[in-house]
């Protein structure tokens, strides 16, 4: 607790004295709790731990600032902020605090979103943040409605739903039917993330890790032609297709 009083008065400190701290707003503060967020993520993925120690810092730091912001506004401050998210640990977890019969993980979220609802939510989707990255969203929305009963009851089904999206897409492709195509296309996308969150995968991690893999391959395809003393855009299909096989062969084996 110290060391977040010490936190506390640090940003107390550049809000007063520091020209750069002294500006910033809810506003402008946003799009750097953004880039902060995808650092920590990044930092996970990495599994660099000492990364992620800094990474949490920069948050905690932004949510101190955030409720500096507010307290100066006459909005909340931060024992409010605090109290706030206590109470709401605390109701949302009468398995802990109220002594209800012990459950497992899915049945505690079903819990969770029927808590909520008796609070005065008026949707089980209303807590999906607008801004969330699409992928992300889909997968925000499906667990949510699975967490009142809306969902498939078995992986086959959703592999199923997958396929018909497929052939509807081709259908619309076939006719040319270029706003279909895309419409199309999202409900394709968003029967994948459903069926990666039948079969344990995050949706969103796993494409990051297809992007990663693919610029580590493109990368080596890059230095191999460089090698030869060739181009990449005087190279046929053929050639780049030969490259393309020899450099996942040598960055899949490492």
């Amino acid at each position: 607790m110290d060391s977040f009083d010490r936190l506390v008065k640090i940003v107390d400190e550049l809000r007063e004295k520091c020209p750069w701290d002294n500006e910033q707003t809810f506003d402008s503060l946003r799009a750097l709790t953004i880039e902060e967020t995808y650092e920590l993520t990044d930092a996970i993925i990495r599994k660099d731990h000492q990364g992620l120690k800094s990474e949490v810092g920069d948050l905690l730091m932004h949510m101190v600032f955030y409720c500096k912001i507010a307290d100066e506004l006459g909005h909340f401050d931060l024992n409010d902020v605090l109290n706030s998210i206590c109470l709401k640990l605390i109701q949302r977890h009468p398995h802990i605090y109220q002594k209800h019969e012990p459950t497992n993980s899915e049945s505690v979220k079903k819990n969770w979103e029927k808590i909520k609802l008796n609070q005065g939510q008026k949707s089980v989707l209303q807590g999906v943040p607008k801004s969330l990255p699409p992928l992300s969203k889909a997968m925000r929305i499906q667990e949510k409605v699975s967490a009142i009963g809306f969902d498939w009851k078995q992986t086959h089904q959703v592999l199923q739903k997958v396929n018909e999206e497929i052939e509807e897409l081709q259908k619309e492709i076939q006719d040319n039917n270029m706003e279909a195509v895309e419409e199309e296309f999202g409900d394709l996308l968003f029967s994948l993330v459903n069926y990666a969150r039948f079969v344990g995968v995050e949706p969103d991690r796993a494409l990051d890790l297809a992007n990663q893999k693919f610029i580590k391959r493109f990368n080596k395809l890059e230095k191999l032609v460089a090698k030869d003393n060739k181009y990449l855009t005087e190279l046929s299909e053929v050639q780049l297709d030969q490259y393309w096989v020899k450099s996942k062969c040598l960055v899949d084996k490492k």
